[in-house]
């Protein structure tokens, strides 16, 4: 069951949708974080598929400091000029200013927990591209608020001349982390992958930084570059890490 709901943050209100669990709860909650494409039917139905595991489920619209944005269309944004740099102008209004990534992170992992149907004081988080960055903030910025993390085709996770690369807040972090590369993906490279699992590693942060045979998208199904068997194994991923983690809290 899907439930529309409004999220009030320190910059405005973000709708949401709350995706449920059959029968009767409560159930631990899952924040998902969409790619650079936004808030769209794709991360509606990703929802639903998670909730169906047993997890409340809450896909936010990381863009609703742009009333009214126009759904972007996966299959030729890419080929459009316009359209390219419209995406373009939407993911650096958000991750251009991490402050906004903050006070929202905080604004729906508090909304969530609050939630009748949520059991516990913690929930996990998973992300794509732009919401795999987001993801990891996330755990890093909300500390034990966050008891797992995944981060699935995510970009520039760990760059070493940038500030606010996720691996520097890794000594904040207090969830098991997963993070799942595309092979083919030039923002996340193999050494972004060795400075991320250094930095977790010297933090004793329980985690898994690993390739899959596939590109950048591979998860999320209207890109041109899902991959079907990267998707079932990014689910099979998502079970094991929260099995491991939000069940047995």
């Amino acid at each position: 069951m899907r439930r529309e709901v409004q999220i009030t943050t320190p910059d405005g209100t973000a709708a949401a949708t709350v995706h449920l669990p059959d029968g009767e709860g409560p159930w631990p909650g899952v924040v998902m974080f969409p790619d650079a494409g936004g808030f769209r039917e794709t991360f509606r139905e990703m929802g639903d598929t998670l909730a169906a595991s047993g997890f409340v489920t809450l896909v936010p619209d990381l863009y609703y400091r742009n009333p009214g944005w126009a759904p972007f269309d996966l299959a030729t944004v890419f080929e459009d000029p316009d359209e390219r740099a419209r995406l373009g102008e939407l993911m650096g209004s958000l991750i251009g200013d991490p402050s906004r990534v903050i006070a929202d992170v905080h604004a729906y992992v508090d909304f969530l927990l609050a939630q009748p149907e949520v059991d516990g004081a913690a929930v996990g988080t998973t992300g794509y591209c732009m919401g795999g960055w987001i993801s990891l903030t996330a755990a890093g910025e909300l500390g034990a608020k966050v008891a797992a993390a995944a981060s699935f085709h995510g970009s520039k996770l760990a760059v070493e001349d940038d500030p606010v690369s996720p691996h520097l807040a890794a000594g904040r972090i207090s969830a098991t982390v997963y993070v799942a590369g595309a092979e083919d993906d030039d923002s996340f490279t193999p050494e972004q992958a060795e400075l991320l699992d250094n930095a977790l590693t010297e933090a004793g942060v329980e985690h898994t930084v690993e390739f899959y045979p596939a590109q950048h998208g591979f998860a999320v199904r209207d890109n041109t570059t899902h991959d079907a068997a990267a998707e079932a194994r990014h689910w099979g991923a998502l079970g094991t890490l929260y099995g491991g983690t939000l069940l047995k809290s």
